[in-house]
């Protein structure tokens, strides 16, 4: 079942995201309504559905409890700019 939405958005907004759904191949309705979808998703908690290239490499590399991501990306950014 769909429904009307009004929403107010400037206009420089409106024209970039009917460029964007055009290249996407899509209408700006469905743009927002995937987005609006994916953040009812994240706030559920619900399992969101991955692309097929993430899907294949999801669980590739399995890391130990005490893997800090954190830590690593600062290392490697310290690195890049010292």
């Amino acid at each position: 079942m769909s429904t009307i939405l009004e929403l107010n958005i400037d206009q420089d907004v409106v024209e970039k995201a009917e460029i964007y759904a055009k290249y996407s191949k899509k209408t700006v309705s469905q743009l927002v309504e995937e987005y609006l979808l994916s953040i009812s998703l994240q706030n559920n908690n619900e399992e969101i559905q991955l692309g097929p290239i993430t899907s294949q490499l999801a669980g590739i590399i399995e890391l130990d409890g005490e893997f800090d991501h954190k830590t690593l990306l600062t290392d490697a950014l310290m690195e890049k700019f010292t």
